[in-house]
């Protein structure tokens, strides 16, 4: 099966601080998606329970899935991937935050396989619409 990537790059006028929690916190990320999202495990490294070793729970039902954050750097880096459910594996998410003169630039990448073969061209496309549109609502979630 063919591995699916998904490269998605904006500029919102906030500082970077204020767009990395945006991404760090499950219930912030959750109204950015507009999506449900529960924490389900908080990071075991003292200082930031989002970090590193933390589980997200997101969605409902079938099309729902866990992520583990992998890396953690405030405020310019958080890796992720998906440790159980949805149509998808071997995912790896990356968001990067880069402090600009005026603003920030968020660059968001996404590889994965699908689960059922033929089925990566939609599952990419759904994933890069859902992220597309919180991209778009940033600026008034942030």
């Amino acid at each position: 099966m063919a591995r699916h990537t998904i490269l998605l790059d904006t500029t919102v006028d906030l500082p970077v601080e204020r767009v990395f929690d945006v991404f760090a916190d499950h219930r912030r990320f959750g109204k950015l998606l507009g999506a449900p999202i529960k924490k389900v495990d908080a990071s075991p490294v003292p200082g930031d329970p989002n970090g590193v070793g933390s589980v997200r729970h997101i969605g409902v039902g079938p099309v729902s899935f866990q992520e583990e954050v992998t890396r953690f750097e405030r405020p310019e880096l958080i890796e992720y991937k998906v440790i159980q459910g949805g149509p998808i594996k071997n995912h790896a998410g990356r968001i990067e935050f880069k402090a600009l003169e005026q603003g920030c630039q968020v660059t968001y990448r996404v590889a994965f396989d699908p689960k059922v073969p033929m089925t990566g061209g939609v599952i990419e496309k759904a994933l890069r619409d859902a992220l597309g549109k919180a991209l778009k609502k940033l600026p008034k979630v942030a």
